[in-house]
């Protein structure tokens, strides 16, 4: 029997760190998402705040940030908590509040000819389009034009760009509110030989979009996948939550009428089927409604280095992203705010090595 619907509740905002400028109920009925929260979910939400106040926890307290913390750990307010400290330590380690206001990665032409990662307008749902292309990545020509911990660090910054002013900027459009991005992601050119070398950037990629921006994927497709990906897919689907395994739909060269029926054409670059050309290419534009006048609104983090006389330069590098992200394929995380693979997969899983 299919469980029932979970019933709508307005969320209890706390006014000390709650200024939502933009709609808090989510687009679909789910438990343990705005708006269909049960009484017992939203006391844990007050529950983690209050343990995590007492330990010295000032910034990042707000309701929607908190509760996706709890989804990602199934509402187990101590893991939820663990999650969100080891966050906590990671940015002040790399310093990421203060760099991402002043970040500047002059370098992302060059690397994108290699490894082009970008945000393009929306799908039907109204969610950021997130388009990576994977056929070309080369590290040995992208450690020339720049380091890994500076795409680390440009990967970090672009996931705060998702959060805000991206996402928020959607959510107004919408009339909902929508948390989450539809990745597409290209395997066009993987063959044999770059497989390990890229397969093994997204499994690096992953661990830090898992440990540190849950609940941000929404769909995923992969597409033009190789001859073989179907049972390296059925080895990865194991490690997955099953919520997050529906999210992801493998396609091969002929998957142009079931990505249209998610991302209209209009939306869609030329390439992949669809009619978009951005002048100066749809890899480098960057729109969406975070673009369009009567929806976007600067970033929390922009008003408030506005107001700074000064600010520390941003040359500040992202390390410890995980044990060996340096090593491996994270040298090719250029650009990305919403990395390749499933946000929402618990941080002590095994990483998924190709999804």
């Amino acid at each position: 029997m299919a469980a029932a619907a979970p019933v709508p509740r307005p969320l209890e905002l706390d006014p000390k760190y709650d200024d939502y400028d933009f709609p808090t109920t989510a687009a679909v009925p789910l438990s343990g998402h705005a708006g269909y929260l049960t009484a017992e979910q939203q006391a844990q939400v007050s529950q983690l705040r209050l343990m995590l106040e007492s330990e010295g926890y000032t910034k990042r307290l707000d309701t929607l940030t908190l509760l996706r913390f709890l989804r990602a750990r199934k509402f187990d307010v101590n893991l939820s908590k663990q999650m969100f400290i080891e966050c906590e330590k990671w940015r002040q380690e790399t310093n990421l509040d203060d760099v991402v206001p002043n970040w500047d990665y002059p370098e992302k032409e060059e690397v994108f000819k290699y490894y082009p990662q970008y945000y393009h307008k929306t799908d039907k749902d109204g969610r950021p389009v997130y388009i990576e292309q994977l056929g070309n990545i080369d590290l040995t020509a992208m450690y020339k034009i720049t380091t890994a911990e500076r795409m680390l660090t440009n990967l970090a910054v672009e996931y705060e760009r998702v959060a805000d002013p991206r996402l928020p900027a959607c959510s107004r459009k919408s009339g909902v509110l929508l948390e989450t991005c539809c990745t597409v992601m290209d395997l066009k050119g993987v063959g044999i030989s770059k497989a390990p070398q890229v397969f093994n950037y997204v499994k690096q990629a992953s661990v830090l979009s898992q440990n540190y921006y849950p609940e941000r994927l929404g769909r995923l497709y992969l597409i033009n996948a190789p001859w073989g990906f179907s049972t390296v897919w059925g080895v990865v689907k194991a490690w997955l939550d099953p919520v997050t395994v529906q999210k992801i739909h493998v396609l091969g060269s002929g998957y142009q009428k079931e990505l249209l029926a998610q991302v209209p054409a209009e939306n869609l670059p030329k390439q992949f089927g669809g009619s978009c050309e951005c002048a100066g290419g749809c890899q480098f534009s960057d729109m969406g409604p975070w673009r369009e006048e009567q929806w976007a609104k600067p970033a929390k983090w922009e008003k408030k280095e506005g107001a700074a006389a000064a600010a520390p330069a941003a040359d500040a590098t992202i390390q410890n992203a995980g044990a060996d992200v340096k090593e491996g394929g994270a040298a090719a995380a250029a650009g990305q705010g919403n990395a390749a693979l499933p946000v929402d997969v618990k941080a002590d899983a095994p990483a998924p090595a190709a999804a």
